[in-house]
């Protein structure tokens, strides 16, 4: 039965079609395979730079702090009237963002959508 069924394509000059068919088919799947390992590699690439960044940015944004209360508390002469200040400005920012969390929400949102339809493109 196979020989029939090789003799018929070969007769009409099918096989091959069929092998370049499927030679094209595993190209098609090697590349994809490819490009998916290259956006996993820069998703990762990208949340470690992120990270990195982050903790940056938070180990200064700590020792800022700590150095602007003992600035604060030299200026005053007091031993924590530094730490209450540099408290009470957190305190502030985060009421700030509590009370306008739905609009900071949608505006990153807006870019979020914005960044992906330019990615898309």
């Amino acid at each position: 039965m196979e020989k029939i069924s090789e003799t018929i394509l070969k007769f009409l000059k099918l096989d091959t079609f069929i092998h370049s068919l499927t030679g094209f088919v595993e190209a098609r799947l090697e590349l994809l395979k490819v490009e998916i390992k290259e956006d996993i590699a820069k998703a990762l690439s990208r949340a470690m730079v992120t990270v990195a960044l982050l903790l940056m940015g938070f180990l200064f944004l700590i020792f800022f702090s700590i150095g602007l209360a003992h600035f604060i508390n030299r200026y005053f002469d007091e031993s924590f009237s530094g730490f209450w200040f540099v408290a009470g400005i957190y305190g502030v920012a985060f009421l700030l963002v509590l009370v306008f969390r739905k609009s900071i929400l949608t505006s990153f949102e807006q870019h979020f959508i914005e960044m992906t339809k330019r990615k898309e493109e």
